[in-house]
């Protein structure tokens, strides 16, 4: 279906930075010719503003927002953007319900429901919802579609099924999360329920479950592999890299892998 009355101009290059990624707040921007997408909103509006700024962006520059699941580090800054810009919003039925749609002030944003499985149109994007297992309401991720470019970001899932890793095969630039290093979690100050919880097979994906994913079944298409939603107490950017290289070392691929940071956002990367 088509959404929107975004005008579309021709080709460009698609622009990807990471805003923010982790567990105190997640917000994707991704610019196209004819629209400026958001994935997820759990950064505040100010914040929001003030890394678009950063990277050199229009800080109300936001068209729609799609949002992967109801956890407040990925949706709490949906009510403000709502209210203070005049966006698109786009989520299962079942992260609506978990973020009180009842309390939102609209004034002139709309909502749309989505389902996994069935991609829709924003301006000049195609974009999948893809269900994933995670222990939210109805959580999704997505790929994003623009020009045969495709971005796809995986985050807050706890295991990768045969079905969600097709959606991460064919994408030129993957956001993929590694959350954690096992020993790290095993030895680190969470109580054990906690623990059990991140390790769950509804939980957050490790280090070395993105190896396997790298040994096993990715494609080597991505010129960049992004690394997000890393733990500040259970893991390091350096130990989650050198992993993730070593695996596309025994692959003989050379996508470039970075990783997100909490506090400022990643380098815009440009894909054409």
């Amino acid at each position: 279906m088509s959404i929107g009355n975004f005008i579309i101009r021709g080709y460009m290059a698609v622009t990807m930075s990471v805003l923010g990624s982790g567990s105190r707040g997640n917000a994707t921007f991704i610019k196209t010719d004819s629209v400026r997408l958001l994935i997820d909103a759990g950064l505040s509006r100010r914040e929001v503003g003030k890394r678009l700024e950063s990277i050199g962006e229009d800080p109300d520059g936001i068209d729609a927002v799609l949002v992967t699941h109801e956890h407040s580090d990925h949706g709490a800054g949906l009510r403000t953007l709502l209210k203070e810009l005049s966006i698109q919003a786009f989520l299962t039925p079942g992260t609506l319900r978990g973020l009180e749609p009842e309390t939102f002030e609209m004034n002139g944003s709309t909502i749309t429901p989505i389902r996994a499985g069935v991609p829709f149109t924003v301006g000049d994007t195609v974009i999948t919802p893809f269900a994933v297992p995670h222990d939210a309401n109805e959580p999704t991720a997505f790929s994003i579609s623009c020009g045969g470019v495709r971005i796809t970001q995986l985050t807050d899932v706890g295991h990768l099924s045969d079905s969600v890793a097709q959606h991460l095969l064919g994408a030129h630039c993957l956001i993929l999360e590694s959350n954690h290093d096992l020993e790290m979690l095993r030895v680190g100050p969470y109580p054990w329920v906690l623990k059990q919880r991140l390790m769950g097979r509804y939980g957050h994906l490790s280090n070395t479950a993105v190896a396997r994913f790298i040994r096993e079944q990715y494609d080597g298409l991505a010129s960049h592999m992004v690394l997000a939603h890393l733990s500040e107490k259970n893991n390091h950017p350096e130990i989650a890299r050198q992993e993730a290289v070593r695996a596309l070392q025994h692959r003989g691929f050379t996508s470039t892998v970075t990783t997100t940071r909490q506090q400022e956002p990643t380098t815009p990367i440009r894909l054409c």
